[in-house]
């Protein structure tokens, strides 16, 4: 008796570390399944990399993360490191710029297979984040830390002229945004805006106060303009939303 309970405890013990083995490598697997989801995202999202030879896209699989952000969590704050170069895969954050006096004003948004150019510059100028940015809605992303960043920008001839082509088409973006702030009015401004954020859907959902926030003015300038254009049956605004009904009149306003 004694000696088959010592064989059913032996026995027991066996198939408990076989499950406890089979368990890990069901989790291992798991986990590598869930990785090779994220990577086949993000090669989707930045189809450059499809052009890598297969040494050379192992060695940013390798050092590449996935981090998210939440709705409203801070990627950056003024003034922080930029330890990594930053593809959104998926999602949208928000950088902005805000004055002394605590007004707001958009520079851009970095959406779903785009990247960041102000966390570009900082890595290529070795400086700080000038401004700040935040998570609109939940944001996936893709980083690739600081030292193997300037590493395969050295040995990797076709990332670094992805990044610096990316970076010079959002470099010209920017200097649309500076002709946006500097010459057109702010009637113009958020006529563009909400066009810009309502796309097919022909709905905006922010509040006068983001709106104000976007186009660098205050949320009073905004509510008059809106009243004045829902009077005329060119929107109609709800609270935390603006439905677009005359798209047409909407970008007369834009273009004057």
């Amino acid at each position: 008796m004694l000696s088959f309970l010592s064989v059913t405890q032996v026995t027991n013990q066996v198939t408990n570390q076989a499950r406890s083995t089979d368990t890990v490598v069901l989790i291992n697997q798991g986990t590598d399944m869930a990785e090779s989801r994220k990577i086949d995202r993000w090669v989707e999202g930045f189809p450059f990399l499809r052009a890598l030879e297969a040494d050379q896209f192992a060695k940013l699989a390798k050092v590449v993360q996935f981090p998210v952000l939440e709705i409203g969590q801070v990627a950056y704050q003024q003034d922080w490191e930029c330890p990594n170069y930053i593809m959104c895969v998926e999602g949208r954050t928000r950088v902005y710029k805000t004055s002394g006096a605590g007004r707001e004003v958009l520079i851009y948004k970095v959406e779903g297979g785009g990247t960041c150019v102000l966390t570009t510059q900082c890595l290529l100028s070795n400086s700080n984040f000038p401004a700040e940015s935040v998570a609109e809605t939940r944001t996936e992303l893709a980083i690739l830390p600081k030292s193997h960043f300037h590493k395969f920008m050295a040995e990797i001839p076709a990332f670094r002229d992805y990044v610096i082509a990316d970076y010079t088409r959002l470099l010209g973006m920017m200097f649309s945004l500076i002709d946006t702030v500097a010459f057109a009015t702010t009637e113009q401004r958020l006529a563009r805006r909400l066009l810009a954020e309502a796309a097919e859907r022909r709905v905006v959902d922010k509040t006068h106060q983001q709106l104000a926030s976007d186009i660098g003015t205050v949320r009073e300038i905004v509510s008059r303009h809106l009243g004045d254009w829902e009077r005329k049956g060119w929107v109609i605004s709800n609270r935390g939303q603006i439905q677009i009904v005359d798209k047409s009149a909407l970008a007369s306003r834009q273009a004057q």
